[in-house]
């Protein structure tokens, strides 16, 4: 238990969880990082990573930030069958948790105004944490993942909205011209999210949403998942590398999320995480029991 009251822990919960993804870099992250560095064919490559991996070290021991860039708070929240909760109260307790991390923990707070810059320096504004709620009768309690998304990966998000005649192949084409053209600029090795179907928007959030699935799980469909392995394959294969100066590991994973979509479309969309695949997760029971995890 944070606190007997929910949206008091929700406020904690915020705070916390937006600290930990930025100091905590999850195990999946880990393990891949690790097996590039034993595994890359090439030098720099392995002594890059390697210098990432002493990173992470440094911030775990020291309990320092992985990166300076604060990112953007996204929160994905699941609202289980049964659990009662307040949506209004449930994202302004969360918000309040963002900007107490951003004070209290002194936090470069990236968050400003697209017209004046303005910038509060709580990381938060009008729009910002960006929720995405949805809901499960598959589950009864209430879930969240804090995603914190840095601008250089950000910044490496595409949509594309092809006809149905381009078929996969258009898909496959778009994927990888979009991951050579990014070029360094998005601090790989990232893990690339792949939307596909759905509308415009709905897509791009399925490419962003594929990015939270830890490294090396794949899709439950078998199509998909070989589409995954195939579009990963490829991308390393450009030799791009680590931070783009080449080598063998350009991207730790690749996942696809899909939606059916209109007879006539076939929207492709590209959201990429940085070498760090921040996320921490938060499960709250309904007697208020708490987990926190990745």
């Amino acid at each position: 238990m944070i606190g007997t009251d929910l949206y008091a822990t929700l406020e904690d919960l915020g705070k916390r969880l937006y600290v930990e993804a930025q100091i905590d870099i999850p195990p999946d992250v880990r393990a891949a990082l690790r097996r590039a560095a034993a595994q890359d064919s090439s030098q720099t490559a392995r002594g890059i990573i390697s210098t990432i991996l002493r990173a992470i070290d440094v911030s775990d021991r020291k309990q320092t930030l992985v990166c300076q860039d604060t990112g953007i708070p996204i929160f994905w929240i699941t609202i289980g069958s049964g659990f009662a909760v307040d949506g209004a109260r449930m994202e302004e307790a969360l918000t309040r948790g963002v900007a107490r991390a951003t004070t209290e923990c002194s936090l470069r707070s990236s968050i400003v105004s697209p017209i004046s810059r303005e910038n509060r320096q709580t990381s938060t504004g009008e729009g910002i944490p960006v929720f995405h709620v949805e809901f499960s009768g598959a589950i009864d309690h209430l879930e969240i993942v804090m995603m914190p998304k840095g601008s250089g990966s950000e910044s490496m998000s595409f949509l594309k909205m092809l006809t149905p005649a381009e078929g996969l192949a258009g898909v496959k084409r778009f994927v990888l011209e979009t991951c050579v053209g990014a070029g360094g600029r998005p601090c790989p090795p990232t893990i690339v999210g792949v939307g596909i179907g759905g509308s415009a928007d709905l897509c791009m959030l399925l490419a962003k949403k594929a990015t939270l699935r830890p490294v090396g799980e794949r899709h439950p469909d078998p199509q998909t998942a070989a589409l995954e392995r195939e579009l990963l394959d490829a991308i390393n294969a450009t030799g791009l590398g680590p931070m783009g100066l080449g080598g063998d590991t350009t991207a730790l994973d690749l996942h696809i999320e899909t939606a059916w979509t209109h007879i006539t479309l076939n929207p492709v969309a590209v959201s990429m995480q940085c070498w760090r695949g921040e996320r921490r997760r938060a499960r709250i029971s309904r007697d208020g029991h708490v987990e926190v995890g990745y």
